[in-house]
Order: structure tokens, then sequence, then C-alpha cells
């Protein structure tokens, strides 16, 4: 056996340190990300199998088990085995707390003794790795941020699941599910709600500005009202309009010549913000691309991309030169007028700050420098997501070694009377680094800031003429994206309404990590309390009745400077700041007063979420095994992966094969005409839906008149919900739900803030009973066609049915009822 191990965090990482390493540190074994989940409470205390309103913190730390699910056993059971014989462990797993997590968690779980060193690279090219393993430190140089990791997770676990079981015990009477509260997820749902309520209670109002065309010597530009507050009466207006009609005197003129740096270079959360506004792309997306920019077969061509700060070490100022060759050599980025000598600033406002980097676990996105050489080999074989991904990492890349762009700033003011008016104006001295991108606009160099002034003295005469009134309307605040809800989380100080706390804040990450806040977002949707619309997020009336409800308990619980507080805390440990057992004091401390006043009341107490019912997952009944098999199925010809939750979720399955499975229009191989989801809905499918709106006495939403799939999924969730069925039992104040064996609530997903909301599971719903005298609806999934056939189902333009006498039971035991 070797007396030494390499541990990567996974499979793809093991064959890039192979490649670059071969044999010389040992066996090279990977993980499978976490091979370790944190215990149940009821494996810690066996009382808290009875959910109650308690804190579920042990007197120790939670215990940790071996994981299931992929091939996470066999893993384990390799690095177990290799682990008894091995005098050094290298861990290679990746550099951020996370990594060092789901390595170290290994060793701790076996108590190994050895020695431990500790691997940490940025880009996954042979170089880089090489070097890696060359400058290796000694585990232990990484205790805090070890400790970090584990504060987090166990601080999660306490959190998330004390408050999802005592909101589920008080509140959630007459539901049918569990109430799920993350520390995380919940403040994230509130900030779009918050929102969408802001847009919907917003109330328009009218204004007025005034504008009139100013004659120099030099000839005419446009010149508007400056008042010091809006002007929202029309005689007030009017009254401008007189005094500045014709009006003639000296002109106020001031020239500055000015200069602006180059933005900061890339971290995740704005790539993200970037990518979204421009290219439409989820934030799941752009991680996703970017990861394979990194360490995609044949690629390797950026650094890390889940970055957390925007600076770069100075260490790495001597690349710049290397850097900038090699991205010069393509057509893309040739033309741009890098000095032959790069700008290299330095310090807070600059691009290399060491001082930036304190607690963070690797620097901003850029290009790598060791593969910069492959570029022209490389190019060929990009996606064109991943191009559009690369040019603008490169491009801010180059922008950041470039001169200031340097502007004349040209400012006239003109009083008529008592009544003053601005004009402003631009014009480019030298581009600079905006030479790097020649099609980007700022905002203010739109509309009238744009215009281009003529010569003008200081002091020298000018006329109004033919001021007119222009009707202007306050508009709502814009709904968010994936890019800037992502960037509403990492700057979650903008929700705190203390200055001092605020200011303390801003210098945290927000809510989150760069690495979970895509995954949280996707976890929401997931669970149907936000949808998407175009390019924007916006909550479901599911999402908005939790928040309401929550917000009500208490404002603590969607309180996103409340958790930008705690994460504060636990980035603090990383720096010393703080030990790892008072970080999870602190945030059990917030978690003990919340669960108190959820058990307290509100003084005029309030209305539990009756009749509320959701299965996390966007569907109320899991798939049939039929359905399963057909996903399976389409998945293994198709190579894509299904979505999380599909074998669990009716509606997460239906959707997934409403978008994948073969039509008369498409093959299995993939060869689709058109996409099944973006047609309109079938006039079936719109009587039906119709009915059920009669009957159930809820609205169908616009997304569902306009798409297929949407129709499908409100379909799904509509029908046969009448009131008073389907309802789990009335719980008193002070009883506790008994989970059994059989009604066990489903697991708390293992990683942080994945938690999962509003599962039908402590109480089942009742099985609704069926007048067999008259048709009955049914829910046939695709591929199912012939089997539902064969059991007497026919189809009609109201939808699927079985005829009267048809036999129902095993449509029933399928789930298609």
């Amino acid at each position: 056996m070797a007396d030494q191990i390499v541990i990567t965090e996974k499979t793809s990482q093991a064959k890039d340190v192979r490649a670059a390493i071969g044999s010389r540190y040992g066996l090279v074994l990977p993980a499978e990300g976490h091979l370790f989940d944190l215990l149940e409470p009821e494996d810690e205390v066996p009382e808290w199998k009875r959910w109650s309103p308690v804190l579920l913190r042990p007197q120790e730390l939670y215990g940790t088990r071996p994981a299931k699910g992929g091939n996470k056993a066999a893993k384990l059971k390799a690095i177990r085995e290799a682990l008894r014989s091995a005098k050094r462990v290298w861990l290679a797993t990746d550099c951020d707390r996370e990594g060092q997590l789901i390595g170290q968690e290994i060793l701790e779980h076996y108590k190994y003794r050895g020695q431990v060193m500790r691997v940490l690279f940025t880009a996954q090219d042979a170089q880089t790795i090489r070097q890696s393993f060359d400058r290796a430190k000694p585990n232990s140089d990484y205790a805090r941020l070890y400790a970090a990791a584990v504060a987090r997770r166990q601080a999660d676990q306490i959190y998330n699941l004390s408050l999802t079981r005592t909101a589920t015990v008080i509140l959630g009477k007459g539901a049918r599910g569990v109430i799920g509260v993350g520390r995380v997820k919940t403040p994230t749902l509130a900030i779009v709600c918050k929102r969408e309520l802001e847009i919907r209670d917003f109330v328009p109002t009218t204004y007025f500005e005034i504008v009139a065309t100013v004659a120099v010597e030099g000839g005419e530009f446009k010149m508007r009202h400056a008042p010091r507050d809006r002007i929202l009466k029309r005689e007030v207006a009017e009254a401008v309009v007189a005094a500045a009609r014709d009006f003639e005197g000296p002109l106020d003129v001031r020239v500055e010549d000015k200069r602006q740096g180059p933005p900061k270079l890339h971290d995740l959360p704005s790539l993200q913000k970037l990518c979204a506004s421009r290219f439409g792309w989820a934030a799941a997306k752009t991680l996703e691309v970017a990861q394979e920019l990194y360490d995609g077969q044949g690629k390797k061509i950026i650094t890390y991309p889940r970055a957390e700060v925007r600076y770069l070490p100075e260490n790495l100022i001597a690349d710049v030169p290397q850097v900038v060759a090699g991205l010069q050599v393509g057509k893309s980025f040739s033309a741009i007028p890098v000095p032959s000598e790069p700008i290299i600033r330095k310090g807070k406002s600059g691009s290399f700050y060491d001082k930036g980097l304190e607690g963070a676990s690797h620097h901003a996105v850029i290009p790598n420098v060791n593969t910069i050489k492959n570029l022209p080999e490389v190019w060929p074989r990009l996606s064109t997501d991943e191009k559009k991904l690369f040019d603008v990492i490169a491009r801010a890349y180059l922008a950041a070694v470039m001169p200031d762009f340097r502007y004349r700033h040209t400012t006239a003011t003109f009083d008529a009377g008592r009544f003053p008016f601005k004009a402003t104006g631009r014009q480019h001295i030298d581009l600079g680094w905006r030479a790097a991108f020649p099609e980007w606009q700022p905002a203010d160099e739109k509309g009238d800031d744009a215009q281009l002034l003529p010569p003008m003295r200081n002091g020298e005469t000018a006329g109004l003429r033919n001021p007119a009134i222009e009707d202007k309307e306050t508009r709502p605040p814009p709904r968010y994206n994936e890019g800037t809800l992502i960037e509403a989380m990492q700057q979650a100080w903008r929700f705190v309404e203390d200055e001092v706390l605020r200011d303390r804040l801003k210098e945290a990450k927000g809510i989150g990590t760069p690495a979970t806040r895509a995954e949280i977002i996707g976890g929401l949707k997931r669970q149907g309390f936000l949808v998407v619309q175009g390019k924007n997020i916006v909550p479901t009336e599911t999402g908005l009745s939790l928040f309401a409800v929550l917000q009500q308990a208490d404002p603590a619980l969607v309180d996103p400077g409340v958790t930008a507080q705690l994460e504060c805390l636990l980035d603090d440990v990383v720096v010393g700041k703080q030990e790892m057992v008072g970080a999870i004091d602190a945030v059990c401390d917030v978690a003990q007063r919340i669960i108190g006043k959820l058990v307290e009341g509100p003084p005029g107490g309030m209305s539990p979420l009756v009749g509320f019912a959701s299965d996390g997952a966007g569907g109320g009944r899991p798939p049939t095994a039929a359905m399963k098999r057909f996903a399976d199925s389409i998945a293994r010809q198709k190579r894509i992966k299904p979505p999380a939750g599909y074998t669990k979720s009716g509606s997460v399955c239906r959707a997934f094969l409403e978008q994948h499975a073969p039509r008369k229009t498409e093959g299995v191989d993939g060869n689709a005409v058109g996409d099944p989801g973006a047609r309109p809905p079938s006039p079936a499918q719109l009587s039906f839906a119709e009915s059920i709106s009669r009957e159930q006495g809820v609205a169908i939403t616009d997304e569902a008149r306009a798409n297929f799939a949407a129709m499908s999924v409100w379909i799904d969730k509509n029908q046969g919900s009448k009131p008073g069925k389907g309802r789990r039992k009335t719980v008193a104040k002070n009883s506790e739900p008994t989970v059994t064996k059989s009604t066990k609530p489903t697991k708390r997903p293992r990683k942080p803030e994945t938690s999962v909301a509003l599962v039908d599971a402590t109480y089942p719903p009742v099985a609704e009973q069926r007048d067999n005298s008259t048709k009955t609806p049914l829910r046939i999934p695709y591929g199912n066609k012939e089997a539902a056939q064969k059991l007497g189902a026919r189809y009609a333009a109201g939808g699927w049915y079985a005829p009267p006498g048809v036999d129902l039971t095993e449509f029933k035991s399928n789930g298609w009822l």
C-alpha cells in the first residue's frame, strides 16, 4: 500500500492531478463532493424525532456519517483503505472553504493522525498544479478556514431544522406540508417578495419638466430646468415656461478635465449580473459555463470561477505581460490598444491589492497565465457561450492594465429670472481602457447628457427659445433578474437601516456564498416560490403567502440584514476575529429568540397557513414508476442530467418530460423541430383549464395561457384540489406532530440552504374519493398513452378521462387520478 495519497474533490480533478504529477505524491483518489453528511437531530437526541418548537442543538457538534447516493460509497471505501497505510495525505480539493471541509472531514471522521499537507490551486492546468504541490503548506495553517466551514454547516443545520419544525408545528395548522425556513433561502425569497409588493403598491406620480433651446454665438443646444424638487403642478410648470420664454442673460460655463479608472476585475457575482443583463443567462448557467472554461477537458483557460473578491494578489503582477501577449494573438483582442508597458494599479482602487484578499480563498477570475499560449488551439473548440464568457473575462483583464479614460466635462448653467436651467456635455480626450469595450455606452452618456455642446464662453449672453413642458411619470422599482438578485444578496447591507451596522456589513460578503447563491435561487424556483418571467424573477402567490406569514410571525425570519450579520460572524472565523463555537452560539441565540417569539405569537394572534400546500419541489404527488423510467431513458438517450428531485416530485419529473420527451416532430436522439415548451397551450388544455378555474375559483396565470408546459404544470397543480380535501389534520396549539416511520418528513438535503420547504410528508393527504358514475378526469404523463388506453382511459377536448364504469384502482395506484 502507498505510504502517501492525494485526495481531490472530484474525478475530473483527480484526472488532471494525475496528468500533472503522476504518482510522485502517491495514489490520487477522488471524493465526490461531500462524502459525509451530518447526523439527523433524532440521531443525536431520540426525543427530537417528535417535531416540536425547540432548538435542535446537541451538547457537542452534530456527528457525521457516510453519505449515500452516486458512487460515494465506493470512493469513500477506497480512501478509507488507503488511509490505513498512508503516512502523509495531500489535500488537493477546491481552494475555497467548502473544499477545505470536503477534504478534511474525511480525515476527521476516521481520526487520521498522519501528516497532512494542503495543496491550493486556482487554475487546473498541469503547470499550476505542479507549482501548487511545490508550494504546499501544512494543513494546520488552514485550521481557521476549516473551522469557518464547520461553523457554517453546523449553524445552518441547527437554524434551518429548528425553525422549519417550529414554523410547521405552530404556523402550519390546516396546511398539509412542512413550512421550510432557511437561514439564507428565506431572506432571499423576502428580497424578491418585498420588491414585488413595492411594485404592486406603487402609485405613479405625474410630474413636469421644462426643456428649452439655448442659442449662443457658437450654435444651439438644449437646457433643462433644474429645480431642487420635482414640479408636481402644471400651473407651476407653466409659470416657469412664461418666465423663460425669450429670456436673455449671462451663461455660466465650467469646463473640467476628468479621468476615470477601469472597472474592477470580475468575481462570480459580477459575472452573473453582467451575463444575466447582457445574455439573459440564469446564474447557474454562468457558473456552469465558467466551470467548463476552468476545468473542461482541453480548456482550462481561466482561473477558479467561484471567486468572492475582485482583486489579485500583488505577486501576479509579473504575469501581466505574458497574459496580455497571449490574448492579443487572437483577432478578438489584437485591436485593443494595450500599451507596451501595461499600467499596474495597486491598492483599494486598483486591481492588485493583497489586503483586499484577506479572508478570501481565491482571487478575481482572470485568464490562466499557464494556458494562455494555447488559446489559438483552444478557441475553435469553445462553444458560443464559452466564447462569450471568456471574452467578458479577457476584456476586463486587458482594461485593468490600460490607461485611464480621460474626458472634458462641460457644465453650463443659466438663470432665467429665478428659475435655474442646466446642461452638461462630455468630450472624449483619450478613450484609454474604454477602447476594450468599443460598443459600451454608460448611462451618463445617453439622452441629453450625451449631447455635443457647441463652443461657448463663460459669461457670454445666451437666449432661451421655445421652452416646453414635458409630462413625466414616476416608475416603480425594476424587478430583479438573477444577476441583480445575486447582487442584492451580496449587498445585503442595503436592507439595514442602522447606519453603523450598514458600514460594518459593507465589508462583509452578504448572504450566502458565490458557490451557493445560484443554487439557493434555483431551489426557490423548483419549490414553486419564484418563477422566471422573461429575464425577470418574480414570486408566485405561494411564495408571497409564505413570506407574509413568516414576516407576521417574526420579521427576523425574512430580514436579509439579520442573516448578513450572522454571515459576518461566520466570515470572522476565517480571519481569527471569532471562534467557531462563538459563531455557532450567535446563530443559535438568534434562532432561540425567534422560536420564543413564534411560540408566544403576536399580541393580536395570527392566521396559520390554512390550506397552504406544496411539496417543495413543485408537485404534490410523487411521479409514477413509469414516469421515472421514462425520464431515465430520455436522460440516457439524450445524454443529459435529469433535474434534482425528479424521482420524488411528479411536477419536476413531468416538467422534464414536457421539455425533453419526443413528439411527432422530435426523435429521442434530440433532433427536434421546435421547442415543445415554447408553443402555446392547445385548445383542449385551455378548455380544461377554464373548467378547473371555474370549479376551484383560481385564476389562470398569464404564463400558463402563453406556454404549453406552464399550462400543464398549472393544471397539475389545481385540478382535484377542492377545498376540504387533501388537507392535513388540525393540530392543537400545544400538540406536537408525531413522526412515524411511514410518514417521516423528507430529510433535509445535506448541502447548506437547500432544505426542502412545504413537503407533503408529516401528514399525508387523505385520498380523494371520486364518484364513478360520471367521467373522471385523469392526469396521464407522457409516454403512458397506450397503458392508459388499455386501462380504459379516453381523450377528448377536456383532456384525459375515465368513462363511467371504468375501474379506477390502477389509475389511483399510478397517481393518474
